[in-house]
């Protein structure tokens, strides 16, 4: 069938699975150029490339020749513009060139460089059975070996009498059951002794609480004030980060010493920023101000939501922190990956290599732990200590993360604290007009009428009011478009609100009517808004003026500022991550949705702290939990 995608000179295998829906039209004018410039006549390897290219928008860095046919996918039109979905092909009937004769006409390529030597001035590179694009074998390459140099180096010199008293005030234990380990010392252990830690953990282990500790035990060891940097993926993200920090922060006190206060000067300049602006990044440009010979100042370096970092991004921040610097990497790896390829934070974290000696017997000293229980650079933190005991919120996720489906079904069921389960049998479109809905239509217009309110009054508790409301329940999607998507949501709750509210939707100024939901869709570095940064439009004397929540304080801003925001009454399950909800409702998305996988499903269901509610049919959330997402690299093994 012809489409847009479909290239009408192509000819042989590329042609074939062209028309197939394998690869897309950039994918064949890609590989045929790169060919045509090397001289390179080989389909089988013309294929390779494009293959190769191809995976890149599914988040792999690289192809198995020997699986790739399980691996490939098509672009579904039917989603909204701007956001792919993908479905799985059938292409056993395809002509896929006999595994190992492939794997011989990729050595002898002139546009393959063959094992992990030389110079690689050829655009694709095999090694170990992976193939890759060169740019992108090099930035693995360079990640393994700046982690297992850092991992490795010499431990960082800090008095182990001061180390241990520190970690003894700050990391009591107190809370932990009988018998579990004080992962959060370890973490504080390793990080002041090393140069570089992966804090892991799902929600409300204490991932933020433990780096303020360590940045106040950091800052109290250091000879002078130290440098410190906090930064994430996104804006949103970030400004999470540092009001975090900042609450763990207060009341701290380190060896007699109220950290608060002597560390004053570090906590009034303690601001957190995405990865782009702390590296430097250009206008509309590749281009990064901080690398290898102009590295960052800092002297240690926090960086949360690593869940969402690429290998692209980690391949220039590495190459941008000091050798002698601390990295402190936060982050949860059962979540979302990255929309771009790598899933740098679970290969890391799902690598296991051995501890130096002599770094392991100072961490297991300093946390009294067994040295051999050390794995370089890596905590994981298990405890939870957000919820109760018997939260259905923690249960569902614990289930999920095992990839337990019978678990998280019977959970659901049960009737847990904080879980409702609104089991459909039969797809969503069928059911809007049904009762089963209306546990949702009471709880979106309860927190509506809270907005609505709160906006609509002039003053700073009012705009903190609304800000609180904004938060306090969320409808997320894993489609932009379609019946299970943002924008049949968005409409259906829009529609709710003017029904049940006098006013919502038409008093204010036009479009910024006092309540609307607020979300940046591009960063604008200027107006200190980035993309996912969510706000609310409130009333001021000044008329009607856009509010965000920035740490303890609230940036506004005038609509006149605001030229790319959209109302945001329900969004994807991607945008909402690096925030948190008093209480969400997931839309499960159907069978055949190829977004359906145990990371999104994960990643919705622990962005609320209270409660969740999910609706969709039991057979969607098995297959998703059963589902991983499976993005190829050669990062974990070499590590």
């Amino acid at each position: 069938m012809i489409s847009a995608e479909t290239v009408l000179d192509a000819t042989g295998l590329l042609a074939e699975f062209n028309t197939a829906g394998v690869l897309r039209a950039a994918d064949v004018h890609t590989a045929r150029r790169i060919a045509e410039l090397a001289g390179e006549t080989e389909e089988s390897v013309i294929l390779a490339l494009a293959l190769t290219v191809r995976a890149l928008s599914g988040g792999s860095v690289c192809i198995d020749p020997l699986t790739v046919h399980a691996d490939v996918f098509e672009t579904d039109a039917a989603d909204a513009p701007g956001q792919s979905a993908e479905q799985t092909l059938a292409t056993e009937d395809l002509p896929w060139p006999q595994p190992q004769q492939w794997l011989t006409d990729l050595t002898s390529s002139r546009l393959v460089t063959v094992d992990a030597g030389g110079v690689g001035e050829r655009p694709l590179r095999l090694v170990g059975g992976k193939l890759y694009l060169e740019r992108y074998w090099r930035q693995e390459d360079q990640v393994r070996r700046e982690l297992q140099q850092r991992w490795i180096g010499e431990p960082q010199q800090v008095s182990a009498t001061a180390l241990r008293a520190g970690l003894d005030q700050l990391f009591t234990g107190q809370g932990l059951p009988p018998g579990v380990p004080d992962q959060q010392r370890l973490a504080a252990a390793m990080s002041v002794l090393g140069r570089v830690t992966v804090i892991s953990g799902g929600p409300g282990t204490g991932k933020t609480r433990t780096v303020a500790r360590i940045l106040a035990l950091l800052h109290t060891l250091s000879p002078r004030p130290p440098r410190i940097a906090l930064a994430a993926p996104t804006g949103k993200a970030a400004a999470r980060l540092e009001s975090s920090v900042r609450g763990e922060a207060t009341g701290l006190a380190v060896l007699g010493q109220p950290w608060d206060r002597v560390g004053r000067d570090v906590l009034d300049r303690l601001q957190a920023t995405t990865l782009h602006r702390l590296l430097g990044a250009g206008y509309q440009t590749n281009r990064m101000r901080h690398h290898a010979t102009n590295p960052l100042p800092h002297d240690i370096l926090v960086v949360d939501e690593m869940s969402m970092v690429p290998l692209t991004m980690m391949s220039r921040l590495l190459d941008a922190v000091r050798p002698d610097a601390r990295l402190i990497l936060v982050g949860d790896p059962d979540q979302l990956t990255s929309v771009e390829a790598g899933a740098v934070l679970a290969d890391i974290t799902r690598a296991q290599p051995a501890a130096p000696v002599g770094m392991a017997e100072q961490v297991a000293a300093a946390a009294r732990r067994d040295p051999a229980e050390i794995v370089p650079g890596q905590v994981t933190l298990q405890h939870t200590w957000r919820f109760s005991g018997d939260s259905g919120i923690d249960r569902l996720a614990q289930a999920v993360r095992h990839g337990d489906a019978d678990a998280a079904l019977a959970t659901l069921r049960s009737g847990a604290e904080g879980l409702l389960f609104t089991e459909l049998d039969s797809p969503i479109a069928d059911a809007l007009a049904t009762p089963q809905l209306q546990a949702l239509r009471r709880r979106v217009i309860e927190a509506g009428r809270v907005l609505h309110e709160a906006a609509r009054t002039p003053g700073e508790a009012s705009t903190r009011r609304a800000l609180e409301a904004l938060d306090s329940h969320r409808v997320l999607c894993a489609h932009r478009g379609g019946p299970y998507g943002v924008s049949r949501w968005g409409r259906l709750i829009q529609s709710w609100l003017v029904e049940a509210i006098d006013g919502y939707g038409l008093d204010g100024d036009g479009e910024w009517y006092y309540g609307r939901p607020l979300m940046i869709t591009r960063n604008d570095a200027e107006a200190g808004l980035y993309n996912g940064d969510t706000g609310v439009v409130v009333a001021t004397p000044n008329g009607p003026r856009a509010a965000f929540a920035r740490g303890t304080s609230i940036a506004l801003h005038s609509p006149l500022q605001l030229d790319a925001a959209e109302t945001v009454h329900a969004m994807t399950v991607h945008k909402s991550q690096g925030s948190q909800f008093r209480s969400l409702t997931l839309i499960v998305p159907p069978l055949d949705s190829p977004l359906l996988t145990r990371e999104l499903f994960y990643t919705g269901v622990t962005r609320a702290s209270d409660e969740v509610e999910v609706i969709g049919e039991a057979a969607a959330i098995v297959k998703a939990i059963q589902r991983p997402a499976n993005r190829a690299s050669g990062l974990r093994e070499r590590l």
